[in-house]
């Protein structure tokens, strides 16, 4: 298995995300640039982890096809900042929208794309991972104030999610977008 040489993970892992809309996504954005320097980030929240695949992509995107077909629209509503105790991960996590999160995610993670991650899959949003040592207290105190005095609503819908590949140094290259309808009757 290839590594990124940046810790990102396998290279050409695959995982499926909503990207979080403006302007509650470019202030995400912004605090995770401020907190990790070099970091080129674009806000989302995961469905489906990053994994490997067993088959090509294309036969992936078609597994998922039908099975997002059934998905209705829902909104996520963010909560607190907070910090992941054995990774030292900051993110926020998701007060509202969990349960529709765990769905999608406990129907989707299988056949072709299935996959066992090393964590529980817990919804949240990463705004800084892979810390120095003795950073992270300084670096959650920092984006807890900074999301303090976020002016605007602290949630978004999430209609459309995207099929994604790692292609290196935490560069994540959009393959297939899906627009969730909600018809129960789709890919029976």
């Amino acid at each position: 298995m290839a590594l990124d040489p940046d810790g990102a993970g396998p290279l050409h892992s695959y995982a499926l995300v909503a990207y979080i809309p403006d302007p509650l996504g470019k202030f995400l954005d912004d605090l995770r640039r401020d907190l990790v320097e070099g970091c080129m980030p674009n806000a989302h929240v995961t469905v489906l982890p990053p994994r490997l695949l067993t088959t090509q992509p294309p036969a992936a995107i078609e597994y998922l096809r039908p099975l997002l077909a059934r998905c209705a629209p829902f909104d996520v509503h963010m909560g607190d900042v907070e910090v992941f105790p054995v990774s030292d991960v900051i993110y926020i996590g998701v007060a509202k929208g969990g349960l529709e999160l765990h769905g999608m995610h406990d129907a989707l993670n299988g056949g072709v794309v299935e996959f066992k991650t090393i964590f529980p899959f817990h919804p949240h949003i990463t705004i800084a991972q892979e810390l120095a040592l003795g950073t992270v207290d300084g670096l959650r105190a920092r984006a807890q104030s900074q999301w303090a005095a976020f002016p605007h609503p602290r949630s978004f819908r999430v209609d459309r999610v995207w099929f994604v590949r790692n292609t290196g140094g935490c560069q994540w290259e959009d393959l297939e977008q899906f627009q969730l309808v909600g018809d129960p009757q789709a890919g029976r």
